[in-house]
């Protein structure tokens, strides 16, 4: 008996595994917005990012954890056909939540799309927003990100900006690349926006 529990827990991770490593190759293989890193640090670096065209909406409570939800499932409804012309759209990464007290969750539309070209939402909340090149500071972690970890974080990247004397705009964005499903290698992180930041 105690020999077939653990061929039984064996096989359960194997599964687990080859089901993790096929959710990776997919994910790996999602459009993620393009960037140059223009500087590393040792807790950070600092990115330009190319411009962007983003669906956005207002998540319903300031707390991470309990907002998220409801906004991915609400952007996800307009890219999986919510739109006038029933249209999906592919999905990109990372998913974006800007931080403050009135968060704002957001995807990246692909770059094959521009404003003009987008399907009008059926929900109204769901709202456009186009960025130009911007340059940002991004600090990175690992594991399932909640309130706690990514307080933590930002609070790391500004002490690490504050010491090599860089200044920022104080307007924080939560980066997750995974989808709930995936497990393991999770990738997060917390960037800002910087005030003039000389390129060398």
């Amino acid at each position: 008996m105690k020999h077939r529990s653990i061929i039984a827990a064996a096989i359960v991770v194997a599964v687990f595994f080859t089901a993790q490593a096929f959710i990776s190759v997919n994910v790996s293989e999602t459009e993620k917005q393009s960037y140059e890193v223009l500087r590393s640090f040792e807790d950070f670096e600092i990115r330009e990012y190319a411009p962007a065209v983003y669906y956005k909406v207002k998540m319903d409570n300031e707390s991470y954890r309990k907002g998220a939800n409801s906004g991915f499932r609400t952007l996800a409804d307009y890219i999986f056909g919510g739109n006038e012309n029933n249209e999906r759209i592919a999905m990109t990464s990372p998913v974006t939540t800007d931080l403050g007290e009135d968060p704002v969750m957001k995807f990246a539309a692909p770059r094959a799309y521009e404003r003009a070209s987008l399907p009008r939402p059926n929900n109204e909340a769901v709202q456009f927003e186009e960025e130009g090149t911007k340059i940002v500071a991004a600090i990175r972690f690992s594991g399932r990100a909640n309130d706690k970890m990514i307080e933590d974080h930002r609070q790391k990247l500004v002490e690490a900006l504050a010491q090599e004397g860089i200044a920022h705009k104080g307007k924080f964005s939560f980066l997750g690349y995974n989808p709930p499903y995936e497990l393991i290698n999770r990738r997060n992180e917390v960037i800002v926006e910087l005030e003039d930041y000389p390129q060398e």
